[in-house]
């Protein structure tokens, strides 16, 4: 199974996911995100914003996650921001041509709280994650909250987020 953690930049993914590990059995990160980094010494000549928008990607994320769960099973949970719908589609897609199934969460927090979480953040890319709510929102408006269960992070700790989805996640495991 994937558990696929969305939600904008500051929403919590990341902690959440190294919470969740300790909670699901035999579950692991897969940070999508290292595809793209083994991408980029190939294909950064080709113009990008992101390196989503590089179709091998999303298909080598699909067969990655395929092939890792078919070598060692278990749960893996991917912790990556997928805001453009198109996108999520071909992933989901490829994850349904597997016959691996995914449950798709959007921790989701309030315009104020992100910002505030992200200034608060030692990182260098402060801006570039600013500039990453707006069209978060957008996302979360036009597509993102009907393709996902959205699991507010206003004020709960990644650990109280990381139960709630384990838990649903094990409801969703022994149900018919």
């Amino acid at each position: 199974m994937i558990v696929w953690l969305n939600g904008t930049f500051g929403a919590g993914k990341t902690t959440t996911s190294e919470k969740l590990v300790e909670l699901l059995p035999d579950a692991r990160v897969f940070d999508s995100e290292y595809v793209g980094f083994m991408l980029r010494h190939v294909l950064d000549d080709v113009p990008h914003r992101n390196f989503q928008e590089w179709t091998p990607w999303r298909s080598l994320t699909v067969a990655t996650a395929r092939d890792v769960l078919g070598f060692v099973g278990g749960t893996l949970v991917i912790p990556q921001t997928v805001l453009v719908e198109a996108y999520w589609k071909e992933l989901a897609a490829g994850f349904a041509a597997a016959a691996i199934p995914v449950r798709h969460y959007v921790l989701h927090a309030d315009s104020a709280t992100l910002r505030e979480r992200i200034l608060g953040d030692t990182e260098e890319i402060r801006g570039w994650r600013l500039d990453h709510v707006e069209p978060y929102a957008e996302a979360f408006d036009g597509w993102l909250s009907r393709a996902a269960a959205v699991v507010p992070t206003t004020g709960r700790p990644p650990a109280e987020v990381a139960g709630w989805i384990a838990e649903d996640v094990r409801r969703a495991a022994h149900s018919p």
